[in-house]
This record gives C-alpha cells, sequence and structure tokens, in this order.
C-alpha cells in the first residue's frame, strides 16, 4: 500500500491543552505560526478573506489500527454508531483535522484565527483560503449531528 510522509507547515498557539475538553471551541483564539522555511511573505494575501480552512494532525491522540466497528461519536449512547468516514473526530486512520475557522489577523508568518478545534502544539499541515465557490448551498445531516455540536463551537 502506498505510504507518503507529511512535513507540518507550522504549529498551534493557544490556551487550550486538554485534548479531552471537546467542547466550547466557538471562542478559542489561536496563532498559526509558519515554519521559517516559507519565509514572512507566505501567508501575504490571505489577510483579505474571512476564512481559512486548516488541516491538522490530531497527533496527541493514541494511533488505532481497526476501524472496521461503527461506533457512537464521543461514545454517546444516545447517537447512533456511524463509520469511522462518517464522523470528524480525532479517530481517524491518519488522524487528520480540518476546520474553517474565522480570520482575525494576518502578521508576518502569524495567522491569527478563532474556532479552530486544536491545541496547543498541534502540527499544522496546510492553510487554504475559504473560497465562496467552493461551499455547498445545499447541506444536508441527520438530526444527531445537531445534538453532537450543540455544544462544541459554543462561545464560553
Amino acid at each position: 500500500m502506498l505510504s507518503f510522509e507529511i512535513t507540518p507547515i507550522g504549529t498551534v498557539r493557544n490556551e487550550r491543552t486538554d485534548v479531552q475538553q471537546s467542547d466550547d471551541w466557538g471562542g478559542v483564539r489561536s496563532t498559526i505560526v509558519v515554519d521559517e522555511r516559507f519565509g514572512d511573505a507566505s501567508l501575504q494575501g490571505l489577510e483579505d478573506f474571512s476564512h481559512v480552512e486548516v488541516l491538522f494532525v490530531f497527533d496527541q491522540f493514541p494511533a488505532h489500527d481497526d476501524f472496521r466497528e461503527p461506533k457512537p461519536n464521543r461514545g454517546r449512547a444516545d447517537l447512533p454508531p456511524v463509520g469511522v468516514f462518517a464522523g470528524r473526530g480525532p479517530r481517524r486512520p491518519n488522524r487528520i483535522g480540518v476546520t474553517m475557522c474565522a480570520i482575525e489577523s494576518v502578521s508576518g508568518r502569524e495567522l491569527t484565527v478563532v474556532g479552530l478545534d486544536a491545541v496547543a502544539g498541534t502540527p499544522v499541515i496546510d492553510l487554504k483560503p475559504v473560497m465562496a465557490e467552493f461551499l455547498p448551498d445545499d447541506v444536508k445531516q441527520p438530526d444527531w449531528v445537531g445534538r453532537l455540536m450543540s455544544e462544541y463551537f459554543r462561545v464560553h
């Protein structure tokens, strides 16, 4: 099977350190510090966008090797069991996370965002500006997702 190596492009800095605290991400302010190898102009132009997609690695969670059995998200008995690709949590084959965040500021190699659900020290593997043309206008999801996410992006 094909495998490949990904080198992080930067690191998350914020006040969140507990990977088990999985709610209240809506008001979390994070600064992504881009590696110096990309230079001080690597984020130039990103300040003209309102949002950015941040791809990162859930590196502080243990790797799993068996994803065959559907499980309820967060182990919650009130949610239906779903396959690994029907959830967005850290129990993933490559432990890759992706979150769309509001851009607060860009300064040199530092990008400050709001709503990133990654703890301090998390490796960032890519950044992509959010463009309206890529956003779907007809998203549908099961009812249980609303229950699961009701406190996730709450501002606390």
